[in-house]
């Protein structure tokens, strides 16, 4: 150890340093206590943020792991003076930093007791592309995915991926050492890793690049302009890669070079083999033994990467279908003489939760039967025909070797859903019902590939002898499957067998000469044993490591060595009890309110910005902060569901206080692999919540909408008189608590339901028997009193192509009470409206709606609302209750209706799609309806959420929020729109979002169509 040498009177100055000639015995006191003066001190000394409250440190004390661990604060440094500032409170207070980006870690990375240092917020920059040498310059909180986006133009990208990488950061690839599927042909990240900057443990700052013999002996003899620190670590790396011992022992213990996915420990194998330790190697760069560290080593703070160019233009899936998961493996065998891009296994288990998704299920078009595994292989060529000519002769190959039953070739765009399905694997793992679950514990293990069938036959020997039996997906062509054994880790039982397991899989890699961890790191899960890995000589070299860069172990300390049981500090506690509660939701499908919130493994989907498309989760793409993230609530509400004191454990400002900006639009109950539905639990939670507080008067104001329109409707001019733009407007909205920039929706002076009774007999009497068919027609409270011409356009487009209108009597839909979550008010309603409705759709016929929001409620929520003995009843009417979109698209695909009732006239739109509609339909159903005039072109708007949600944007305090939220794509793409283009949304809400957010009109499409019709 080594110590801390004299002080300035206060850690502000930044001058402090650690003096290194005199090794002497340091006693360290991991994590002591700091007072909240102490913490307010620091906080005001940042330019970022620092936060100690009991709802920031509740978020952070979990990742994609299983492991939780309450850390003592979060900081959100904004500045490099703000990461040395950290390092230096956290050597004088002896505490510990914890570095983090995305906490997509599987292993526990970045789960820890100290400061958990999150650098995704303000550390996002690209600083530097250089085309000719083929290098980016960046900051660590960059998204893989996204640097790519930004590289496209330039013809390069960053190789090594992820399946989280359209959310996961280059620094936390870099501290994992990540890869994925094509690590066939691009390695690790380690291998693209050029050099880093940042701080070393005293606080100085250094930079890690390619040595020459010349310059690694510069920096080895003393600092010219580095710190002590820095040439101290030059020193000892020399001493010990020079010993023949040492170097024997690395040779001898680490895994084998034949083995491209290995992170065991730090690489010291990897320095061995580079000069001057290895004559003809490559020159020395400590990068190499950065990749991989865990944070464990230093802070980074820039980083110089590697640059490829964009793989060969024309992409084929060769999909096997294999019996077994040993069948899929032989066949890994042949198509790797083939130089695929990627080859990759998904078991059937994985196939059997892709059908219950629904995002997944939509991906499934290319499988046939239920093959027991699957070998997707992707090969590359210039031409079409080059990738179809390697593909036949693979599958000739494997048709000769009696290998696999069905080859389809997947080519263009339906690669992409293809890879959505693989990537998916690991959150559709846990939705499996119950307590049980894939665990990711031995998941990452690497061999040879060569012997991967002999080593999975072993291993799924071993489990057999507990009873256990495993999921396997993944990185076949590398050597490295997925291996997840179904475990309840909240038993003592199941947290026996998880240590036990891991204990066994370690010795049979050993056997096998392979890696513990081939690409998500070793982190708390696989730390324990990497003393067995290695040895224990080498483990002390391993120790001698963090020992030098890191004497007071201030970076993520139990990380790689000095680690913690691997079945410590879980999430799920052995013989943790899970509390029942009294709901008004049916939570009997998750077998509980508490497991519906568990779904959420911290995979981080969530965390996409809008350059990487879908709907989840708005209000996090418009203020990055985690806080506002789908995994962050459902973290906090499972955290104090379980570990409340309270009577009411819903009853919690912290729940509150992460809830507020969730904006119930519902993309996550699709887009999330474990269909998490936010909106559900946040509208049960509220409920809840107002059983203790009681209910605001804007909230039952806006719940109330449908209640409050019924009496103003009798006197609609002077309703909207007193709702307009003018004082008396603005004075009312304030008076409600609304927006003053906003405009409310107007009356119209009849409701759609009074006309309908007057005009639907003369409509139907003009169909003279030219009758396709019988619909009824929803009248959602939307549409019954503000957009009233667009119901009465449906009417009339509906009976000019031949179907007769009936509108039956019902209530509201309750979308108004669920979206404020007063769930028994919605209750009623819905219960009410399955006995009006469905016996009236038992016959085939349809229910069809215009409001997304409205109808596919009947589809949604009323199927928790309903009665237990209208389960039948209310599965019956969600299957008959369709948006106009999606009915005019079935008529369509049915030969019910054809182009030649519409114009030919030439029209672009541009369509915004409902969030519901997104999450429990598809806006492809309105594109196809839109598509009737056979001259409209219908363009996508790529947007998620408008930002409108309902009432959510009218209220003044979520107003900016709102607007960001349109601002991301919706508002820019609509801008850029020329005055003869046509902007279509579904959606009311959406519709008045556009307005007031671009002064465009937007308009439904079935004004649309309408319009369309051969007058």
């Amino acid at each position: 150890m080594y110590a801390i040498g004299p002080w300035c009177s206060s850690f502000f100055t930044l001058y402090a340093y650690i003096t290194y000639a005199n090794p002497v015995t340091y006693s360290y006191e991991p994590y002591r206590s700091m007072t909240e003066d102490t913490l307010k001190a620091l906080a005001e000394s940042l330019e970022g943020s620092l936060h100690s409250s009991e709802t920031m440190r509740r978020l952070y004390a979990t990742d994609a792991s299983a492991y939780r661990e309450m850390p003592q604060a979060v900081a959100i440094p904004k500045t490099e003076e703000d990461i040395r500032k950290l390092i230096l409170f956290a050597a004088e207070h002896q505490t510990a930093l914890i570095p983090r980006t995305a906490g997509t870690s599987l292993a526990g990375q970045v789960v820890g007791g100290g400061i958990v240092v999150d650098v995704s917020k303000h550390f996002t920059q690209i600083l530097e592309v250089n085309e000719q040498e083929r290098w980016v310059r960046l900051q660590p909180g960059v998204v893989r995915d996204e640097l790519n986006l930004y590289l496209q133009p330039y013809g390069l990208m960053f190789a090594p991926e992820t399946s989280t990488a359209n959310r996961c950061m280059v620094g936390g690839m870099v501290g994992n050492n990540s890869c994925g599927s094509n690590s066939l042909v691009y390695g690790s990240t380690r291998e693209h890793l050029l050099e880093v900057r940042g701080f070393l443990s005293d606080g100085s700052e250094v930079m890690f690049g390619p040595l020459d013999a010349e310059g690694f002996e510069a920096k080895r003899k003393g600092p010219a302009s580095g710190s002590l620190l820095e040439s101290e670590l030059y020193r000892h790396i020399y001493q010990t890669l020079s010993e023949p011992a040492n170097a024997e022992e690395i040779r001898r213990e680490f895994p084998k070079p034949s083995i491209p996915r290995r992170n065991t420990g730090y690489a010291l194998d990897m320095l061995l083999n580079s000069q001057p330790f290895t004559p003809d190697g490559p020159p020395f760069n400590f990068c190499k033994l950065i990749a991989g560290s865990e944070g464990t080593l230093m802070f980074m703070t820039e980083l110089k990467l590697n640059l490829v160019p964009l793989p060969p233009p024309v992409k084929g899936l060769l999909c096997l279908h294999c019996q077994s998961v040993d069948e899929s493996l032989r066949a890994n065998l042949v198509a790797l003489q083939y130089g695929p891009h990627a080859c990759e296994l998904i078991d059937n288990y994985i196939l059997e939760c892709t059908k219950v998704n629904i995002e997944q299920r939509q991906n499934r078009f290319f499988i046939q039967g239920d093959p027991g595994a699957l070998l997707v292989v992707e090969l590359v060529g210039q031409t079409e025909e080059e990738v179809r000519r390697t593909a036949a002769a693979l599958e000739a190959e494997l048709r000769q070797r009696g290998l696999c039953y069905h080859y389809p070739l997947v080519m263009g765009e339906d690669t992409k859903r293809v890879w959505a399905l693989r990537k998916a694997g690991l959150g559709l793992l846990s939705n499996i019902k119950g307590d049980a679950k894939p665990q990711p514990f031995i998941e990452d293990t690497a061999v040879d590939v060569q012997e991967l069938p002999e080593y999975i036959a072993e291993f799924n020997s071993k489990l057999k002898e507990y009873g256990l039996y495993c999921v396997h997906y993944a990185h076949a062509g590398s050597g490295e499957l997925h291996l997840r054994p179904i475990l309840n880790l909240k038993t003592e039982e199941g947290n026996r067998l998880f240590h036990t397991i891991g204990e066994e899989v370690a010795r049979l890699v050993k056997k096998y000469k392979g890696s513990l961890s081939g690409e998500h790191g070793d982190g708390r899960v696989r730390a324990e044993f990497i003393r067995f890995m290695v040895g224990d000589h080498n483990y002390g070299l391993l120790k001698d490591v963090k020992k030098v860069w890191d004497p007071h172990k201030l970076f993520n300390p139990g990380k790689i060595v000095d680690a913690a049981p691997m079945n410590q500090s879980l999430r799920y506690a052995p013989g943790q009890e899970v509390p029942q509660f009294a709901t008004v939701f049916d939570w009997s499908e998750t077998d509980g309110i508490i497991r519906a919130a568990e779904l959420c493994n911290g995979s981080g989907d969530c965390r996409k910005s809008q350059l990487m498309g879908g709907t989840m989760c708005p209000s996090f793409m418009a203020t990055r902060n985690e806080q506002d993230t789908t995994r962050a609530r459902a973290n906090m509400l499972r955290e104090m569901l379980q570990h409340s004191t309270r009577p009411n454990r819903f009853d919690h400002e912290e729940i509150k206080e992460v809830m507020d900006l969730c904006i119930s639009c519902k993309g996550c109950k699709a887009e999330c692999p474990s269909n998490v539905d936010l909106a559900k639990l946040k509208a049960e939670w509220q409920q809840q919540y107002y059983d203790a507080h009681g209910v605001p008067a804007r909230t039952r104001l806006v719940a109330s909408f449908n209640k409050s329109n019924a009496l103003a409707a009798k006197l609609p001019a002077l309703y909207n008189a007193f709702t307009g733009k003018g004082a008396a407007g603005r004075l009312m909205r304030k008076a409600m608590g609304f927006a003053a920039e906003r405009s409310l929706p107007r009356l119209h002076s009849t409701t759609w339901r009074r006309w309908f009774r007057k005009n639907a007999p003369v409509l139907n009497a003009s169909l003279n028997g030219n009758r396709k068919g019988k619909v009824l027609l929803f009248c959602d409270e939307f549409t019954n009193y503000n957009d009233v011409p667009i119901g009465q356009t449906l009417c009339r487009l509906l009976n000019r192509l031949g179907y007769e209108l009936h509108m039956p009597e019902h209530e509201e839909s309750g979308r108004t009470w669920l979206s404020k979550g007063l769930l028994r008010d919605a209750q009623q309603l819905a219960q009410k409206n399955i006995d009006l409705l469905a016996p009236l759709v038992q016959d085939g016929t349809w229910l069809i709606g215009l409001e997304p929001s409205a109808i596919l409620t009947l589809r949604d929520e009323y199927l928790s609302l309903c009665r237990p003995d209208q389960r039948e009843a209310a599965q019956q009417l969600a299957e008959a209750s369709l948006l106009v979109d999606e009915f005019l698209a079935k008529e369509k695909e049915a030969g019910r209706l054809s182009s030649q009732e519409f114009t030919k006239e030439k029209k672009t739109i541009r369509l915004h799609g409902h969030c519901h509609q997104k999450a429990l339909s598809s806006v492809i159903f309105t594109k196809k309806a839109l598509s009737l005039p056979q001259n409209y072109e219908v363009l996508l708007i790529p947007s998620g959420c408008c930002g409108m949600a309902g009432s959510f944007g009218y209220e003044e305090e979520h107003y900016d929020i709102s607007m960001q939220i349109g601002e991301l794509v919706l508002f820019p793409t609509v801008r850029q729109q020329a005055a003869e283009v046509l902007i279509a949304a579904p959606g009311t809400s959406c519709r008045h979002q556009i307005l007031d957010g671009t002064g465009r009109q937007a308009l439904h499409p079935v004004e649309i169509l309408w319009e369309a019709l051969e007058k």
